[in-house]
């Protein structure tokens, strides 16, 4: 059986901390592909209209330049609407039997499991491999697995403030997205 792991998010911008996580949790769970699988709509979040899905999509496609054995899972994109992860992964688990999915949650969503939509269903259709993020606690009544690994605090709300006020993204995002951001002006006041 295939053992994928899905790294979801608005990726906006994508940067090393993505990165970290997939890669720690590809090795430690001997997955063979990590998914990168951009939000078309968080259902937590407000919808940033200023960066379109089609950037944030470019964005993660030179991110997983970096990183072996992975991609970018564009199916919410392509649905459109609001992300729920249950409706997303039914689908790809009904698509794809002979697969075996793993959704990678940082701290932050860990703490709010109990506000996901279907979240009863969910838990007992993938496993959630929940790992550490600065400020932010592992704890909940939901089965996860908890990983430890290294952590880098980083985030892309800083990242936009940064690049929208011309400072340094070096070692926190790739070269390549930083070039992208640049040239498109994503972020740009």
């Amino acid at each position: 059986m295939k053992k994928i792991g899905l790294l979801g998010g608005t990726f906006n911008p994508p940067h090393f901390g993505h990165l970290l996580i997939a890669n720690e949790v590809k090795n430690a769970l001997q997955l063979d592909e990590i998914h990168f699988m951009p939000a078309a709509q968080s259902p937590f979040k407000a919808k940033e209209t200023r960066v379109t899905d089609a950037h944030r999509v470019a964005m993660v496609e030179l991110l997983t330049e970096e990183l072996p054995a992975s991609k970018v899972e564009t199916f919410e994109i392509e649905r459109g609407g609001v992300s729920y992860t249950f409706d997303t992964l039914q689908e790809l688990v009904s698509r794809n039997p002979g697969t075996h999915y793993s959704f990678i949650i940082g701290a932050d969503q860990v703490e709010k499991l109990a506000d996901w939509y279907k979240i009863d269903q969910l838990v007992k259709l993938v496993e959630l491999i929940g790992v550490p993020r600065p400020g932010y606690s592992l704890e909940t009544n939901y089965p996860i697995n908890v990983l430890s690994i290294p952590q880098l605090e980083v985030s892309s709300t800083e990242l936009r403030e940064r690049l929208a006020l011309g400072e340094t993204t070096r070692f926190l995002l790739p070269e390549k997205v930083a070039a992208y951001c640049e040239r498109n002006e994503l972020y740009a006041n």
